[in-house]
């Protein structure tokens, strides 16, 4: 009795070291992912927005709206084929949204002064950096935060719609301070979100599954980033 305890205690502790390993490896895997998306991101957005004149050809023409909804077409799209996708193909997609925010987000270096981008650019990653390691590392239990901070994001985009017409400098401000806080709450809940569905799903095996969700979760973590890097930036970067 003493030895069928001792193997099966030596089996569980066994399968708690796989699990262990095969998180760290989903999570390097997810960070990586976002990493290079973030990479791609920024040469796009440096390659143009320091281009006078394809500045102008884009965002002084019709074809700025393209531009600027082209991202929102091809991650819903991305999000609602995924399933359909073959891995490869879901992770070229991936990098094609990736350059499309670039793109997108090139008009920042003909607003703001590149030192003040590379500044808060640095305070983005070393904040998401720590919310991220409290929500992969906390034994709280962030799901209730969920639903709260979806609302919060609804609520963003109904003020900032609005104040397209008011044109508030306080709206403005009170939009950038919630939601540098409401992309905060997410990063962390995010990671933790990530960890758990692996964690339900490990035993599982199936590595396409695995592999998109590693894909997913980069993408949610990279557009947590995105979001704080833009409320940061509309409070702490110097105006050209």
């Amino acid at each position: 009795m003493a030895d069928y305890e001792t193997i099966r205690t030596s089996r569980a502790g066994a399968r708690g070291v796989q699990i262990d390993e095969g998180l760290r490896a989903h999570m390097n895997k997810v960070y990586g992912l976002m990493s290079g998306a973030m990479a791609v991101t920024a040469v796009v957005a440096y390659g143009v927005g320091t281009n006078p004149a394809l500045l102008q050809a884009i965002f002084g023409s019709p074809l700025r709206w393209v531009v600027m909804f082209a991202p929102l077409v091809v991650v819903f799209g991305f999000g609602a084929m995924v399933n359909r996708l073959s891995l490869g193909t879901a992770q070229g997609i991936f990098f094609l949204f990736a350059a499309l925010m670039g793109l997108s987000l090139s008009f920042i270096f003909a607003v703001y002064t590149g030192i003040s981008i590379a500044q808060t650019f640095l305070v983005t990653a070393i904040s998401f950096a720590g919310l991220s390691l409290y929500g992969y590392t906390t034994k709280r239990d962030l799901t209730g935060m969920g639903t709260f901070l979806m609302m919060g994001v609804i609520g963003l985009v109904v003020a900032m719609l609005v104040n397209i017409f008011l044109q508030s400098a306080a709206v403005t401000f009170a939009v950038s301070v919630l939601g540098v806080l409401i992309f905060a709450g997410l990063t962390a809940y995010d990671t933790q979100n990530i960890k758990s569905m692996y964690l339900q799903m490990a035993h599982s095996g199936d590595k396409e599954w695995l592999g998109k969700s590693a894909i997913m979760g980069a993408l949610q973590l990279y557009l947590d980033f995105i979001n704080m890097f833009m409320f940061l930036l509309q409070f702490m970067g110097n105006r050209n």
